[in-house]
């Protein structure tokens, strides 16, 4: 459904409470994106980047360079006349990732983000599937891509590296730049005489996959500029913060919140060396805002913690949280200078993380909050563009995933007498459909418009949304009660020893289902705990007590687990994180 201005701000205007703290500022489309923040903020730096992990040289990159490169790119792909519009990226988070995305869409083509750590298998049938003819791509993907053009069951005609290739085969991303601007040079307007139809299609994203085939998501430029402008209204974001770029750019919540946000804000983003170079960037690009998921930042914290602890400091870390307290009762807030030693391990300058994606430990976000930096959650999918809901620094609830978007319509639908239910929305950052599905599209949206999230949850009275699992998820008893895996996970992982958890169903035939779940546990964390690990037996038996300690005196009983399975094993998990639960339970029932 497309939503016109008038359309969008009644439903801006009709929600109550308003929980906008910022100002909107309208972006039309990529194209008045782009050229605002080059116009603001021209002379800022936009990214920041090393050739090498431990290099000290930091290359900068202005937003005045930065949307030369934009426009000379585009005008390079307009001059490639290509028959279908799609052009594909795959590659790690890098400057040339960003401007081809925003160079191919601000000329009214369709940019097909690939997740660069696909098999190769995967990776090829999503080129098929869809119909690319241009790959933008890291050098490492040059002989797959190869093997693809010269197959004449694909439409791929043109590969173009990040990298340094020696390849005639393989344009050089660095010369489709030079000759877009050697074009525009001799007087080639094509550019500037694209209109940008903001209701047309200008992304297919194909989803992660965790329960099924790989759906590709049709988002056009309104739905995601929608969701920037409302996100905008909510978060704190500004031309002096740094992001550091460390979620894959292909997904959605990455794409939105680090680089399509922070860029219509002029702020800079630094691009992450990988994890174990994490802390040092986060020291030299001087970051200020992190954009994670929990998992990370539960592991951050941990470590930081474990720090504290092994240097016989953790007394006085603790009598400085009270003492802290204690003041900021009287509005006197000394944490940044309390706790700076420990602030420092995080570079010191952050003060913002935002989140999504899963819940975080409640231990951890107020292990953040004790230290001066502030989080804020956001909930959404890629069929939404994605944010749907979010914290704001004045509306929080713990437990919840914030409240809707000023232009986000949710409902709980087909509640249960608990009024817990399916969670429905409607919007103008909700998806186009499905590529190539008009069936699965249609399934998808109820009879007035809503669109299905599958996820499960309720609404409190403040509006706050509180999730219980995804609706494939759902354990169903023989009594007609469902269970939620996600809830008894988020206790289990409470554990101390507990790095990750996964609660299914082993089903009886004369009983009822039997709750179970596979533990992934820190060896070192165990051992400290209960010594040296002899025997399984007596380790389960350990396990179960302090799951009846920590998980099951929360919950009624048919939602205790009854048996674990450990192991130090991680569980297979997509990009962003999230547990692949199909790969995991075929992985336990074939034992």
């Amino acid at each position: 459904m497309i939503y016109s201005d008038e359309e969008i701000n009644e439903i801006r205007n009709s929600k109550k409470p308003d929980r906008r703290i910022y100002p909107l500022r309208r972006i039309k489309n990529y194209r008045s994106l782009v050229e605002y923040s080059v116009e603001h903020f021209g002379d800022h730096i936009a990214y920041k980047y090393k050739n090498k992990p431990t290099s000290k040289k930091i290359n900068e990159i202005t937003y005045k360079q930065v949307g030369d490169d934009i426009k000379s790119f585009g005008t390079a792909m307009l001059n490639y006349n290509l028959s279908d519009n799609k052009v594909a990226v795959i590659g790690k988070n890098r400057y040339e990732w960003c401007v081809t995305y925003l160079g191919v869409t601000t000329v009214g083509l369709v940019i097909v983000p690939l997740d660069r750590l696909l098999p190769e298998k995967e990776l090829k049938s999503l080129i098929k599937r869809s119909g690319v003819e241009i790959v933008v791509c890291d050098g490492q993907y040059v002989d797959i891509l190869k093997k693809l053009k010269n197959s004449k069951d694909y439409a791929l005609s043109t590969i173009i590296s990040m990298d340094k290739v020696d390849d005639d085969e393989v344009d050089l991303w660095k010369n489709v730049v030079k000759e877009g601007k050697k074009q525009i040079c001799k007087g080639d307007t094509k550019y500037d005489e694209v209109k940008i139809d903001e209701n047309k299609m200008t992304a297919l994203l194909f989803t992660s996959g965790t329960t099924s085939e790989a759906k590709g998501v049709l988002l056009s430029q309104r739905n995601i500029c929608v969701n920037i402008e409302d996100i905008s209204t909510y978060l704190d974001l500004n031309d002096k913060d740094v992001l550091l770029s460390v979620l894959p750019l292909h997904h959605t919540f990455e794409s939105m919140v680090s680089f399509l946000y922070g860029f219509s804000r002029g702020a800079c983003i630094a691009f992450c060396d990988g994890l174990r170079y994490y802390a040092q960037n986060l020291k030299d690009y001087k970051v200020t805002i992190i954009v994670a998921v929990p998992l990370l930042l539960e592991t951050i914290y941990r470590k930081i913690k474990k720090g504290i602890s092994d240097s016989g400091k953790k007394d006085t870390f603790d009598k400085g949280i009270k003492i802290s307290k204690t003041l900021m009762k009287m509005h006197i807030d000394v944490r940044k200078l309390l706790f700076k030693e420990v602030r420092a391990q995080l570079g010191g300058q952050v003060r913002y993380i935002y989140y999504g994606s899963a819940k975080m430990e409640d231990d951890t976000i107020e292990g953040y909050r004790n230290l001066g930096i502030g989080s804020i959650q956001g909930y959404g999918l890629t069929e939404t563009s994605p944010i749907l809901t979010a914290e704001t620094n004045r509306d929080k609830c713990p437990g919840s995933v914030g409240v809707p978007l000023p232009s986000v319509d949710l409902k709980i639908a087909n509640k249960d007498k608990d009024g817990t239910g399916e969670v429905y929305v409607k919007g103008p950052s909700v998806m186009l459909g499905y590529y190539n599905d008009k069936k699965k599209t249609k399934e998808s949206f109820d009879d007035d418009g809503y669109f299905k999230t599958g996820d499960y949850g309720y609404l409190n009275q403040d509006g706050f949304l509180f999730l219980t699992g995804r609706k494939s998820d759902t354990i169903v008893l023989r009594n007609g009660k469902n269970i939620y895996p996600d809830e008894i996970e988020v206790l289990i992982n409470k554990i101390p020893y507990v790095k990750e958890s996964l609660v299914f169903a082993r089903n009886k035939d004369k009983t009822d289902t039997l709750l179970a779940a596979k533990i992934v546990y820190d060896k070192e964390e165990y051992e400290k705990q209960f010594g040296e690990i002899t025997s399984h037996t007596k380790m389960d038996k350990n396990v179960m007590n302090d799951i009846k300690k920590y998980v099951d005196s929360n919950l009624p009983s048919y939602k205790h687990v009854k048996r674990v399975i450990m192991t130090t094993e991680e569980m297979e998990k997509t990009t962003t994180h999230k547990i692949k639960r199909n790969i995991e339970l075929q992985k336990i029932f074939k034992k």
